[in-house]
């Protein structure tokens, strides 16, 4: 397989870049760019026609790796063998899978009339926002708005957690300010733990945007100022609440499901 130089060191200049990227959401948001590990990933991102500026990875994966690195070859990727101890220290698992790669951040269009759309409001965990990104992609959202407060959604943590939906999603970080501008007229349905309209009474055939808030302490202030709609699941239990990558997936497929019967002719 055609390899520019071996890297045999950890603290070669490309590695030392790659493992401040993987730590760093600042370092991300200045470049612009994020890494990604493991061949199931890096598939996802090939199919979904994204194009790495450099794919790392260690003589023990050549071969396993070989049909994921020959297009990107045929496409002049830089390509470089690395030792696997160099490898590591750019790599944010525990036990690398000896494969990953340097990405610019998606060029994906925002949705021009959107019907469909997303607000995160303070989620800081990883793996909720990869899974509700995931669970976002699979309902057929048009786009995702994230405020300040959220996690990086290129984070490592996210990206495993969100199985590619990154690749395929439009994200929008956006302040409070551009949002009325962003939501283009859509109603803001902001979900609570208690309060509001039970969920399957509402009106999800509409176009609208679904806001869900932090775990710890819910949507915002600047979020409830621009909801047109409050809306519950409603709980018979004893919890509390709802994890929010739970309610998030309760609340996009009652969307999807509303849709889909409103659309089902009659008979």
């Amino acid at each position: 397989m055609p390899s520019k130089d071996a890297i045999t060191s950890p603290h070669n200049l490309l590695i030392k870049r790659l493992a401040r990227l993987q730590r760093s959401p600042r370092a991300r948001r200045e470049e612009r760019r994020f890494v990604v590990e493991g061949l199931r990933l890096l598939r996802e991102a090939q199919a979904a026609g994204l194009r790495p500026e450099a794919v790392l990875y260690t003589p023990e994966a050549a071969t396993r790796a070989a049909p994921l690195l020959q297009p990107w070859t045929a496409q002049g990727v830089a390509l470089y063998e690395t030792a696997p101890q160099a490898l590591r220290r750019a790599s944010a698992t525990e036990t690398p899978q000896g494969v990953l790669a340097l990405f610019p951040w998606p060029a994906l269009p925002w949705p021009p009339t959107p019907d469909f759309l997303l607000v995160l409001d303070d989620l800081r965990d990883p793996g909720n926002l990869g899974t509700i990104l995931r669970t976002a992609w699979a309902a057929g959202v048009q786009g995702v708005l994230l405020p300040p407060g959220n996690t990086d959604p290129f984070a490592p943590k996210v990206l495993r957690s969100g199985m590619g939906a990154q690749f395929h999603l439009p994200l929008r970080r956006a302040t409070w300010e551009e949002m009325p501008h962003l939501l283009a007229g859509l109603p803001l349905i902001l979900a609570e733990a208690h309060a509001g309209t039970p969920y399957t009474q509402a009106n999800f055939r509409r176009p609208l945007a679904l806001l869900i808030g932090g775990e710890a302490h819910g949507p915002g202030p600047q979020a409830r100022a621009l909801a047109s709609e409050v809306v519950h699941i409603p709980m018979p239990g004893g919890a509390e609440s709802l994890n929010a990558a739970v309610a998030t997936a309760v609340l996009l497929f009652e969307v999807v499901r509303q849709r889909r019967e409103a659309a089902r002719p009659l008979r």
